[in-house]
């Protein structure tokens, strides 16, 4: 029985560099995919590509999603190193936190800028590529924080809430294209964004680490953090051969959280 893999395909992920983006860029790879990592830091999205599977074709770009030129040109580079685009992962993210009346107007449009304009920039942009080759696979990475509300977070709510408003208006629009739109909605994850924000709950409270981290999982049933792996496990499930019919989905990954 042979196993199915993304060989041919050329990924492209943003917010590459680090966290769920790495892992995800490297399970693509180790699946025979060609990627391209795209982020903001150039030093880190290197470090990135010199993990992945050494058989695998890989580009960087260096590019700030919410920024319309950066994606074109980071795009089209990418198309010219790697040939045409099949499977977008709209990884790159940005978490802030203030009550919402300390929540001022920078605040809320970074939050969409880089969560959300950044998403709808990048598939605009790769869209052309899967129209032509009568195929494509788009998942977007949202959050628990896109399915329900939590406090403190207005502006982040907000800006995945709108992903998963897009995934689902796009998967509709292009069911009769061969091209499948999802989005995968983690908890709280171990990254660096959620060992930041236990390091100030830590600071801001009086709290220890342990404290901390409890606090930030109380709300999930298993008591712990989502794994990058596991985000990526999914992330690569939605774009391997037999996921041709889920489309227009909100994956959860959080324990029981979210149902």
């Amino acid at each position: 029985m042979t196993h199915p893999t993304l060989t041919g395909r050329h990924a492209l992920v943003t917010g590459a560099g680090r966290g769920i983006g790495a892992a995800i860029a490297g399970s693509l790879a180790a699946l025979g995919a060609s990627v391209t990592l795209l982020g903001r830091n150039r030093s880190t999205l290197e470090r990135a590509a010199a993990g992945l599977a050494p058989h695998a074709g890989v580009h960087t770009a260096q590019c700030d999603v919410s920024d319309e030129l950066q994606v074109k040109l980071a795009v089209d580079g990418a198309r010219q190193a790697l040939g045409p685009i099949q499977i977008l992962v709209n990884n790159a993210g940005q978490a802030g936190s203030a009550p919402f009346m300390k929540t001022d107007i920078a605040l809320w449009n970074s939050m969409l800028a880089t969560n959300l304009t950044g998403a709808y920039l990048c598939a605009r942009a790769c869209l052309p590529d899967m129209f032509e080759a009568g195929f494509g696979r788009m998942v977007n990475i949202a959050s628990t924080a896109g399915l329900t509300g939590y406090p403190y977070i207005s502006a982040y709510c907000a800006s995945k809430h709108g992903m998963i408003g897009l995934t689902r208006s796009l998967a509709l629009e292009l069911a009769g294209r061969n091209i499948t739109v999802n989005a995968v909605c983690p908890g709280y994850t171990d990254t660096d964004m959620v060992r930041s924000a236990i390091e100030n709950i830590r600071i801001n409270t009086g709290r220890t680490q342990a404290e901390a981290l409890a606090a930030l999982t109380e709300r999930n049933p298993q008591r712990r953090l989502i794994t990058p792996a596991e985000v990526a496990h999914a992330v690569v499930w939605l774009c391997l051969p037999g996921t041709e019919s889920v489309t227009g989905q909100a994956i959860t990954l959080a324990g029981g959280e979210v149902m």
